[in-house]
Order: C-alpha cells, then sequence, then structure tokens
C-alpha cells in the first residue's frame, strides 16, 4: 500500500479511485476531521490550536498570506506522508478544490520538488477524454503496486545478503 497525495486534496472522486486500488489518499477530509473531533479545541468553528499558524509557517514563509499557511498547516503534513501523488491540472470547483490558487501552486510545487512518483493530467472536457484520465490513473496506481514489492524485494535480498556476511565473520 502506498500513500498517494492528490491535488485538488478533497477530491473524493480520485480519493475513491486510489482506494479502490488498495492504496491511501492523502485527501483533505481526512485530516480535517482529525481538527473537527479532537477535544482539545475549544472554538468550533476555528478548529485552530496554538501550535497550527506555527506549522504552516514551516510550508509558507510569514509575508505569505494567512490564508495560504493556515491551509499548509494541514495540507502540508499529507505532503511529507506522500510516496506518490496525483495532480490533476484545471479542476473545476465541483471536483475538489481548496478554494486558493496560491496554496494550489505551493503544494503542487512542493510535490514536485520531492521527486516523487507523480502523475499529472489535465481535466478530462469529453467521455473520452474521462476514460482515458481514470485508466491513466489505474495504471499508474497499479505500477506503484509493482514498484513496491520490487522495493520490498531489493531490500529483502539486502538483509539477506548481510546476515549471510554476518555469519560469515563468525
Amino acid at each position: 500500500m502506498v500513500k498517494v497525495a492528490i491535488i485538488p486534496p478533497n477530491s473524493m472522486i480520485l480519493s475513491d479511485l486510489i482506494e479502490r486500488k488498495g492504496h491511501e489518499p492523502l485527501a483533505l477530509q481526512k485530516a480535517v476531521r482529525k481538527k473537527v473531533i479532537d477535544p482539545e479545541i475549544d472554538s468550533p468553528p476555528m478548529n485552530i490550536t496554538e501550535e497550527d499558524p506555527i506549522k504552516g509557517l514551516k510550508y509558507a514563509a510569514i509575508e505569505v498570506p494567512s490564508g495560504v499557511r493556515g491551509r499548509m498547516a494541514i495540507i502540508g503534513p499529507l505532503l511529507e506522508e506522500a510516496e506518490a501523488a496525483i495532480i490533476i491540472d484545471d479542476a473545476p470547483f465541483g471536483f475538489g478544490c481548496i478554494g486558493c490558487a496560491r496554496t494550489n501552486e505551493l503544494t503542487t510545487f512542493t510535490l514536485r520538488k520531492r521527486g516523487l512518483p507523480t502523475l499529472e493530467l489535465k481535466y478530462p472536457k469529453t467521455r473520452d477524454e474521462t476514460v482515458d484520465m481514470v485508466n491513466k490513473i489505474n495504471t499508474f496506481l497499479d505500477s506503484l503496486n509493482t514498484s513496491s514489492k520490487e522495493s520490498n524485494t531489493e531490500n529483502d535480498l539486502d538483509v539477506e545478503k548481510s546476515n549471510t556476511q554476518n555469519m560469515g565473520e563468525n
């Protein structure tokens, strides 16, 4: 199972596709849910703690608008957990949006900078493009299964090799 970051980070469609392929979508809804049900938060609907603005500074400079920093305080930790990413460009609000173009740009930049396996697609305009997009996403997610199995096999071989070398030294 691979943790997959999604852009837009609250796309229920992408979350569903990722879950159906056995991976974990790093979606905004789950992060926000933790904030909403946390008993330590005394001031709903603000749902912030004193540490949240400080967390946002890790991802965005002090000169960046506070809304971007606030969003990044929630989205940033998801990006750090990510092992892969799916980015959909030019998506309409109904597909999923965080309501802030600057946060979208910063999030996309941060993911690209990390060098993760990433699939970037344009939002489809026709039925054929939609089918093609879903097929590309499924193929990408299947390739993650293959690459994670290969890396596990390589790790097993490395452990076996080091165990054999250690046994020879005794």
